[in-house]
């Protein structure tokens, strides 16, 4: 397998910042999945819900960058 084949099959490597943005949305999600919505009131669920569309438009950002980088030239 090529460098090339193997980015391709494995995606662009994420920076650490980049993978601690995931890390937040991904645990904002658990978090909303794992709070029994029902019996919420209707302050903690606005929370909730700008939690998760905050997190939504920050890894539409992230999917942008990462679709934007350029693959480094290969060496000489």
């Amino acid at each position: 397998m090529t460098d090339e084949q193997a980015r391709a099959a494995t995606g662009p490597a994420l920076t650490n910042i980049q993978r601690d943005r995931v890390g937040f949305a991904r645990r904002d999600l658990e978090a909303a999945q794992a709070a029994d919505l029902p019996q919420q009131d209707h302050a903690q669920l606005i929370l909730i819900i700008t939690r998760l569309c905050t997190r939504l438009g920050d890894t539409l950002a992230l999917l942008t960058e990462v679709a934007e980088v350029e693959p480094p030239a290969p060496p000489p």
